[in-house]
């Protein structure tokens, strides 16, 4: 049974679907390791929660192994050798459009990451073949796609009842109407496209049948994205980065993603007395350090092969001493900033033979491009509304080029064994959320299903809303809005003591016996263990 805390001896998933921490948990059961039934729940989840990810998305990984070692997976796909500026101005636009056949310009990257997770999992004895990893997707995508709380929440959002791309109404609103909890929605081609790769293989995605597929329904409706870059595209395994916190190594993604942003948090949060959690004190602090770290992301965040500035000279002693410095501990810094959107699911496994797995799979926006590959089922993500199409920007549009991401799944390894992967959706305010719930854990002991429960914040636009204040969910007490208010923040405390705008949380720990997950209370998830 899933919870939104679960223990066990052998293994743990947790996931913000119930169908899908279920099906990484039954691979744990039949002896699998934790890469293998974090895959299974991966594949399980696109089934289960089409609008926050699919397999026309992007994903990253971070797999801690029994020698410590820490393996990331940039899965991230780059523009299409059709995706020039030129041809985007050519159309009559001045920046990318948000939906549609011309938002869906890059590679998916998703599939490739899974590939090189099984490689991983294969080293580590695996045997599970993909057959079997696919098996609960199948089921749940032949069922139709559930309707859940999350995607009931979003019907009642103006930007997805606008999509207008093809494929979608047929798929997402049959008969342009909002589907209600409970009910089953068509899924396509998408469970023959999982039994496809159960047979042929991963690889088949690209460069077989179904790549040949997608690369065809891609050109009918006008993507930049065409066969070769199909073919030519490959995940990539990457050193990530990694920062002393504590009694903690973190460790995070490179750019394109923003893993440095949450490790600055941490670190900043560290370097300005830690203070109580819940308290005037503490949000200030992670809010404030965020705000360095947002400014950090701006001037380094790009395709990795492209960087102008190391990340790394953001994480030395001297950098973040000099960041803190910069911090006032009474009075708000000017806000906003150019702000990230995005919508993706964090999922997490862990075993008791030392493997332990933080994950982040995503479309970007909700839906995505909203685009509907009909002989495939593939929703295709929009990740690259995050380009410019002005060449002197620091990410402008370029074939072949990695776009700009919001996904920062991570890791933290204890001095004393305890092995933390974590991560959560929920656009910019990812990095605040997992700076808050490392904070409360690492630093003030909280248990991890409680830091994850505990009321969040999120500074900045999320959903598609062009408000940036700093908004509170309700059980923050008054004494702590009004102190946040008095130092200068734009506060609106709003009337949910959970509420789906501060994102999907969760975490998957490891203390050298047992297994422990946890999920959030604001998802339609939990965790399964065995």
């Amino acid at each position: 049974m899933t919870e939104y805390r679960a223990e066990g001896r052998y293994g743990v998933v947790a996931a913000p679907h119930t169908l899908a921490a279920e099906a990484g948990r039954e691979v744990l059961a039949e002896g699998g390791n934790a890469i293998e039934a974090a895959v299974a729940a991966a594949a399980a989840i696109v089934s289960a929660y089409p609008h926050m990810n699919h397999i026309g998305g992007d994903g990253f990984w971070l797999i801690r192994e029994p020698s410590g070692r820490v393996r990331y997976i940039e899965a991230c796909g780059f523009a299409g050798e059709r995706a020039t500026i030129e041809r985007y101005r050519a159309a009559g636009h001045d920046a990318v459009p948000e939906r549609g056949p011309l938002a869906a310009c890059t590679v998916p990257g998703a599939i490739g990451g899974w590939m090189l997770a099984l490689d991983a999992a294969k080293s580590a004895g695996g045997k599970m073949p993909v057959k079997r990893l696919v098996e609960a997707a199948i089921k749940i995508a032949r069922e139709g796609y559930p309707v859940s709380s999350s995607i009931v929440w979003r019907y009642r959002q103006d930007r997805t009842l606008a999509i207008k791309a093809p494929g979608f109404t047929e798929t997402f609103m049959p008969g342009g109407k909002a589907q209600p909890k409970g009910a089953r929605l068509d899924a396509g081609r998408l469970p023959d496209t999982f039994d496809q790769l159960g047979r042929a293989g991963l690889d088949d995605f690209y460069r077989g049948d179904i790549g040949r597929e997608i690369a065809a329904d891609l050109e009918a409706i006008g993507s930049p994205v065409t066969r070769a870059d199909l073919e030519k595209y490959r995940a990539k395994l990457r050193e990530p980065l990694q920062l002393r916190v504590r009694d903690a190594i973190v460790y995070g993604c490179q750019p394109p993603t923003p893993g440095l942003v949450t490790l600055m948090i941490l670190g900043l949060y560290e370097r300005l007395g830690a203070p109580k959690a819940e308290t005037f004190e503490f949000v200030h602090a992670i809010v404030e350090a965020s705000k360095r770290a947002i400014g950090a992301r701006d001037k380094v965040l790009t395709d990795f092969d492209r960087l102008t500035q190391k990340p790394e000279d953001w994480l030395t002693n001297e950098a973040l001493e000099r960041e803190a410095a910069a911090v006032k501990k009474d009075r708000a810094a000017p806000w906003p900033r150019p702000a990230g959107e995005g919508d993706t699911i964090w999922l997490g496994a862990a075993d008791t033979k030392g493997y332990v797995v933080s994950y982040i799979q995503s479309l970007f926006w909700e839906f995505g491009s909203g685009c509907v590959l009909p002989k495939t089922g593939v929703l295709m993500q929009n990740r690259g509304v995050s380009f410019s199409l002005d060449p002197k920007a620091v990410n402008p549009l370029e074939p072949g080029r990695m776009p700009l991401h919001t996904l920062t799944p991570m890791f933290a390894a204890f001095d004393d064994g305890r092995q933390l992967g974590f991560g959560t959706m929920g656009g910019e305010g990812q990095p605040q959320s997992l700076g808050a719930i490392f904070a409360r854990y690492a630093f003030h002991g909280v248990p991890l299903a409680d830091a994850i429960d505990r009321p969040r914040w999120i500074l900045g636009r999320t959903w598609g809303s062009k408000i940036t204040n700093l908004r509170l969910e309700s059980r923050f007490s008054p004494e702590v809005a009004e102190r946040l208010e008095k130092a200068g923040h734009d506060v609106q405390v709003l009337p949910e003591a959970y509420t789906e705008i501060m994102g999907h949380a969760g975490g998957v720990l490891f203390d050298g016996k047992k297994v422990e997950g946890a999920h959030d209370p604001r998802s339609d998830g939990g965790a399964a263990a065995t």
